[in-house]
């Protein structure tokens, strides 16, 4: 594979009035035929602004069509696109320009004043796509774009998440959108009829690749949505209006607490996948009460990120499996010199396949430490293999503590506590201990209206885990510090106070 064709140019061909986009908000419909005009003069328009090929351009916005017709444009172009994080302060997002150097900022109106600030001491000119943009862009000749888009080269950036460190632009290629187009739509069956939502943040590789590329690549609509609403979701499905679906946990969460929840007919949206941070087994438990089975999967922003996605049939079987690898990727596990382990055995997930990143932008020993001398990604999870080939994520290396000289895994002691009727979420960290080395603090969120303390959690704990992986410590909290993923910043979670 070296190269793809324009993908909405040979859309536009193949199928011109099919619906692309549907805005929920305001029930636009913008065909395939429209997003293949909208994005070529959205390119020359680009053009006009000063981006060339290899140039990179920032965007700071909520979802929008816009978005897209901008990455196809960038595409055309053969520019980078670059999306920022909007929840990230000005000092945070000058760090990011200043690592990627674009020659341009687009941005929206719910992150124009964002947008202008950071833009201001870097001299970086903007382009709102609330303030003259459509009369811009339907004023500019439609750009012939490329003949094709070299599959190992830059579409686009996504800056990593940040929960240990600092963020890193991990380069995505075409090829690697299609590579993942390919992964996920054999896992779920993806139909060029099918229809999805998107609503997950576009400074996130999910935002972009699960499942909106892929359905647009095969030719199916995509419902928009500028962020997460439980409301307005419950009643797409509840209409019909969805096929396909991914959320992260907190999402499915959030959906479970909405009072629409009970009335809404979950079968009529034909399958359901979650991915991003660990799925409580007491979320999959209630979603299939109700007929909806909810296919756990694991992938990073370095993979695609489609990488594993457990099977509808076993889902309920394995639960707490995010199931095999896909079709174009493979997986082993490997110990801390390197060795390849055996079923049942925990250690590092490292993934081998022609759909991951070549690497971090301009950061060359970032990348050389990324893989193995034998070409495979170290993914920092820690997971096992059981008989059958399905794949248990026990959580980050670096969160694994040893409490006594025995190995505990955060996530499993997550799951207990999330089972507990009275806990919305939980997230556990190891602290140090002068008799211990280390124990567990189990940071909490109750549901609303709880009275549940920390002795009724300890006796829960001590009911379902050996005493070593009981957590000492229980701090309540209200939120969590997360990413754009849903994962909880753990490293920003506070340590227990000593005792006086």
């Amino acid at each position: 594979m070296n190269s793809l064709l324009d993908i909405t140019a040979r859309r536009a061909r193949i199928a011109p009035e099919a619906v692309a986009f549907h805005v929920v908000q305001t029930g636009e419909s913008v065909s395939y035929r429209a997003l293949e005009r909208r994005s070529a003069r959205a390119a020359s328009l680009l053009e006009s602004r000063g981006v060339s090929p290899g140039d990179r351009v920032t965007i700071l916005c909520r979802n929008r069509v816009e978005f897209f017709e901008t990455l196809f444009a960038c595409a055309k172009l053969g520019a980078i696109l670059v999306p920022l994080n909007w929840r990230m302060p000005v000092g945070e997002l000058v760090q990011l320009i200043e690592d990627c150097r674009p020659v341009l900022m687009i941005t929206g109106e719910e992150d124009r004043e964002t947008a202008h600030a950071t833009a201001r001491d870097l001299q970086l000119p903007v382009l709102d796509f609330d303030d003259g943009y459509e009369a811009l862009r339907d004023g500019a000749a439609r750009h012939p774009g490329r003949p094709s888009w070299p599959s190992q080269e830059c579409w686009y950036l996504i800056y990593t998440s940040g929960t240990t460190g600092k963020p890193k632009g991990v380069i995505q290629t075409y090829g690697m959108a299609l590579v993942n187009a390919i992964n996920i739509g054999q896992a779920i069956g993806l139909r060029g009829t099918d229809s999805t939502l998107n609503f997950l943040p576009l400074f996130h590789t999910a935002g972009i690749n699960l499942h909106t590329l892929p359905v647009l690549f095969g030719g199916g609509t995509v419902h928009i949505l500028p962020g997460f609403e439980a409301g307005p979701m419950l009643e797409l499905i509840n209409a019909g209006a969805l096929d396909v679906f991914i959320g992260v946990p907190a999402v499915y969460r959030e959906l479970t607490l909405h009072p629409d929840f009970a009335r809404t007919d979950l079968t009529r949206l034909r399958h359901w996948a979650c991915g991003g941070a660990p799925l409580p087994d007491i979320l999959v438990e209630t979603f299939a009460a109700r007929g909806a089975v909810v296919c756990n999967g694991f992938g990073m922003t370095e993979t695609g990120p489609t990488a594993f996605l457990v099977d509808e049939a076993h889902a309920l079987e394995k639960i707490g499996s995010v199931g095999k690898t896909q079709i174009l990727v493979e997986a082993r596990i490997a110990g801390p010199d390197g060795e390849v382990l055996a079923a049942g055995e925990t250690g590092e997930i490292q993934f081998h396949g022609p759909g991951l990143t070549p690497g971090y932008w301009e950061r060359p020993k970032e990348t050389a430490e990324l893989f193995t001398p034998d070409g495979w990604l170290k993914s920092g999870d820690l997971g096992r293999f059981d008989d059958e080939g399905y794949c248990f994520v026990a959580g980050r290396i670096k969160e694994m503590y040893i409490s006594g000289g025995e190995n505990v895994y955060p996530a499993e002691v997550e799951n207990v506590l999330a089972d507990h009727p009275e806990v919305q979420d939980a997230a556990v960290t190891g602290v140090p201990d002068e008799k211990w080395g280390e124990v567990g603090c189990a940071h909490i969120i109750l549901r609303a209206g709880s009275d549940c303390d920390a002795a009724a959690l300890t006796s829960w704990c001590r009911e379902r885990l050996a005493a070593y992986k009981v957590p000492r410590h229980i701090l309540f909290a209200r939120d969590f510090p997360r990413t754009a993923a849903g994962k909880v910043q753990k490293h920003l979670l506070p340590d227990p106070v000593p005792p006086q």
